[in-house]
């Protein structure tokens, strides 16, 4: 049976490919539970310093796979309870993971998809690339943390609009309104995409966990709070492996080499 998602590991990048290209990389139970494993082997291997996340054929990820869900019985019936078990762990993860994680949308981002596109600290996408949260449209409110990195992206009146009217848009639309960091032409979305991978991957990433750890604080504190914060994390940072070289390759007028520690 073909895997439904892909992992492979090389150059201290561990790309994660979504693998049912047939129904566009829509989320099953399978799917869902080899993405978690794969995110998860990601964060504890330490060869590893940075994560890619695309989807084979010609989607990122249609979100969840309706039908799939109503052949087995339950239908939607509880959503909420299958969110808790499936969908948070992985959005969590990567958003907590101590490593900078790059998503590569590729054609459609809709419902989970999109949010799971969303959870990357970086996004790419390519410029045939669409964006639709698709909830409202069987009846349904946005999940899978959409309803949170929409305002925070995009502002609270376009997550209002994206998610109420579930109009989809397009990759110029998605990177005018900030959801998206960079678009490249389709065919060399990848490319790009690994290349940048690679390159996070030879920085520091120990200060790019503390990065990721510092921004997911910031909107539930005030400025005396966050600043607290900073200090906290720039103490470790400022003890790492990596700051001393980057110190000294700085004075000494070279390139660092940093060992993400």
């Amino acid at each position: 049976m073909t895997a439904p998602v892909l992992y492979q590991a090389s150059e201290g990048v561990a790309t994660l490919t979504l693998n049912r290209p047939d129904v566009l990389n829509a989320m099953n139970a399978e799917l869902m539970s080899a993405l978690r494993e794969g995110v998860e082997r990601a964060a504890a291997d330490s060869e590893v310093r940075a994560v890619l996340l695309t989807g084979a054929g010609r989607g990122f990820c249609a979100g969840a796979d309706l039908a799939a869900r109503q052949s087995g019985g339950n239908g939607l019936s509880d959503s909420g309870a299958l969110l808790r078990e499936r969908y948070h762990p992985i959005i969590l993860a990567l958003r907590q993971m101590p490593k900078p994680v790059v998503t590569a949308v590729n054609g459609v981002a809709a419902g989970a998809g999109m949010s799971l596109a969303l959870a990357g600290d970086v996004v790419l996408a390519g410029r045939s690339a669409s964006f639709l949260q698709a909830f409202s449209r069987i009846g349904l409110i946005p999940d899978a943390g959409s309803t949170y990195f929409l305002p925070r992206y995009a502002g609270e009146m376009r997550a209002r609009a994206l998610a109420i009217l579930a109009e989809k848009i397009d990759a110029e639309e998605a990177h005018r309104i900030g959801l998206v960091w960079k678009l490249h032409d389709d065919d060399v979305l990848q490319d790009e995409a690994g290349k940048l991978a690679r390159h996070l991957a030879t920085m520091p990433t120990m200060a790019y966990g503390l990065i990721k750890e510092a921004l997911n604080q910031s909107f539930d504190n005030d400025l005396a709070a966050q600043l607290e914060v900073e200090a906290t994390l720039q103490s470790r940072a400022s003890r790492s492996e990596d700051c001393r070289e980057g110190v000294a390759a700085f004075i000494e007028k070279r390139a660092p080499k940093f060992k993400g520690r």
